[in-house]
């Protein structure tokens, strides 16, 4: 599993997604990231991901950005587990 620290991300390397959940990201987010919770993340991916294009996934704590990140590579997705820490 990739993992890259959120303050080496930039806008070129791909989309961020934050998995949080919607009141959650209102509290707090990275600027550049976008919302798209666990769950419809998990349930849609198919729909909302091309398998041509890179993808750094975070959360709050990490803990449901490594288990997605897990499942999306295990399917064929880029993606690359983002961290606060």
């Amino acid at each position: 599993m990739k993992r890259l620290n959120i303050n080496e991300y930039h806008k070129a390397l791909g989309t961020l997604i934050d998995i949080q959940l919607p009141i959650d990201y209102q509290e707090y987010h990275h600027p550049d990231s976008i919302n798209i919770p666990y769950e419809k993340l998990l349930l849609n991916y198919k729909t909302l991901l091309d398998k041509n294009k890179k993808y750094f996934i975070v959360c709050n704590k990490g803990t449901k950005s490594r288990k997605a990140v897990s499942i999306l590579e295990f399917y064929g997705y880029d993606v690359t587990q983002m961290s606060y820490e």
